[in-house]
Formats: structure tokens, C-alpha cells, sequence
């Protein structure tokens, strides 16, 4: 009766402890589910260029190609770079330096930090009249990585070829967290302007989504907490297999010493 008792008690601690911990892995936990939710998106930022983008740039002009050659190259001078898919046109990639500007053939250095990809576009379709007519001007990010590290499912740096990518993006690309995550203990660290910051992050709480850090600037890192769950089970298999190789050597030893002995 004793020992049912001590089985029970021990099944309860189990259960409870269970239940606590699966209320840590739910996202968006103050969200109210019960009905449909609308609210205004109020802090979505419009990414500005910052030193070390590398920026894609297509410019052609329907009405004079020739005007335009300068700035496209012949496809067999492209080394490496990039096609854009929907015009099967070279993108030039043109590096961001250190002091925000880039180097433009015919346009020399133009300073490019600070402006949104729209009115880095505006600022082309102003200049380049002057030598060609009816300029098209198509402008991307091409380097716009994120490196997701910690307890996820698969923990790398990420391309993305667009210019606004979001914190669930990011996750979602590297697989999700493991169940192991500590989903309210994400840590974001920037670098901007020779300035590192961290800032803490909590996945359980639709705030999120009005986080000023929600949206992602090229080269963020994204860390997530493993919980203690699963440093005990690597400690415990760490453990186990140190028995069995201390077990095994010991073995070993006895055989050998029989081994001689018999001899």
C-alpha cells in the first residue's frame, strides 16, 4: 500500500510539473483566441541603408538601350552576379563602404545611407535623365542576412532578398523553436554605427508584434534560450555514456590482467 501511495505522489509531482511547463511553450499567450482580433500596425519600419549593404541595382531604359550599357554589363563580365528572375536582367551588386556611399558608373560616388530603397530610387530617377531617356530604375538589398543561434531547429545565417524581414520570419526560416526554447527569454543584438545592443525579446506576449525591434535590420543575430529540460538531458546522457566507457575500459583492464595471468 506504501509503495501504490509513493507511485501515486510521484505521478502527481510528474503531472503537475508537466502542465507548469507546457505553459511556457504557447506563443502570443495574451492574445484572446476566442474571437477575431484587429488592431492597426503602428511601428512597421521602412529599412534604410546602412555601410557593408550590398545593393542591387538594374537600370535600363526602353527608349535608348545603348545610353543604358554602361550601367547594365555584358552577361559574360557578370562574375557572380546576380539575374533578377522576373526580367532575366543582370543585378549589379554595388558595396555600401564605411563612410554610406556607393561607387555608380558615369554618376561616381553617391551617398547612399540613410535612404530608404524607394527614394535612393527617386534620387536615380532624378539624376540619370542626363544620359539616358526614360530611365528604369529597379533596386534591391542582396545581402540581407539574419543569424539565428541557440535552441532552434536549424541554427545558421539566413539571405533573405527582400528589404523587410520580420523576427517570426527569421525564426520560421530557421525551423522554429525546439520545444526545449525558452520562448520568453529571446535575446535580438544589433550593431549600428560602431554600437552593439541587446535587447530582450518575449515570444509569449503579442507585444511582439508592436515591438519596435520586430522588424529586422540586416546583420541582427537572434539567440534563443534552451531551458534547463534540456541541459539535464544532455548532462544525463553525457553521464551515462562516460559510465559505460569507464564500465567498458574497466572490462577491458580485467580481461587483459586474466589474459597475462593465464598465461
Amino acid at each position: 500500500m506504501k509503495y501504490k501511495l509513493t507511485l501515486l505522489f510521484a505521478a502527481t509531482v510528474i503531472l503537475f510539473s508537466s502542465c507548469d511547463s507546457y505553459k511556457q511553450v504557447p506563443y502570443f499567450q495574451d492574445l484572446n483566441r476566442g474571437s477575431v482580433v484587429q488592431e492597426n500596425i503602428k511601428n512597421a519600419a521602412t529599412y534604410t541603408i546602412q555601410p557593408a549593404d550590398i545593393l542591387g541595382i538594374y537600370i535600363s531604359s526602353a527608349a535608348n538601350k545603348e545610353a543604358a550599357e554602361p550601367f547594365s554589363p555584358n552577361l559574360n563580365r557578370l562574375n557572380g552576379n546576380m539575374m533578377d528572375a522576373a526580367s532575366n536582367n543582370p543585378i549589379i551588386g554595388y558595396l555600401v563602404d564605411d563612410k554610406g556611399n556607393i561607387q555608380l558608373p558615369l554618376l561616381g560616388t553617391m551617398k547612399v545611407q540613410g535612404y530608404s530603397l524607394a527614394e535612393l530610387r527617386e534620387q536615380l530617377l532624378k539624376v540619370l535623365p542626363q544620359y539616358i531617356k526614360d530611365p528604369i530604375v529597379n533596386i534591391r538589398i542582396i545581402n540581407f542576412k539574419i543569424s539565428v543561434m541557440g535552441d532552434v531547429l536549424k541554427p545558421d545565417t539566413y539571405t533573405f532578398q527582400t528589404d523587410q524581414v520580420t523576427i517570426t520570419q527569421a525564426l520560421a526560416a530557421a525551423g522554429d523553436l525546439n520545444i526545449t526554447a525558452r520562448r520568453g527569454s529571446l535575446l535580438l543584438i544589433r550593431e549600428i554605427d560602431g554600437k552593439r545592443t541587446f535587447v530582450p525579446l518575449d515570444l509569449t506576449s503579442k507585444n511582439l508584434f508592436e515591438s519596435p525591434y520586430y522588424y529586422l535590420k540586416s546583420n541582427d543575430i537572434l539567440y534563443v534560450d534552451p531551458d534547463r529540460t534540456k541541459f539535464a538531458l544532455v548532462d544525463r546522457s553525457y553521464r551515462n555514456l562516460s559510465l559505460v566507457i569507464g564500465f567498458a575500459s574497466v572490462i577491458a583492464v580485467a580481461a587483459s590482467v586474466y589474459v597475462t595471468a593465464k598465461k
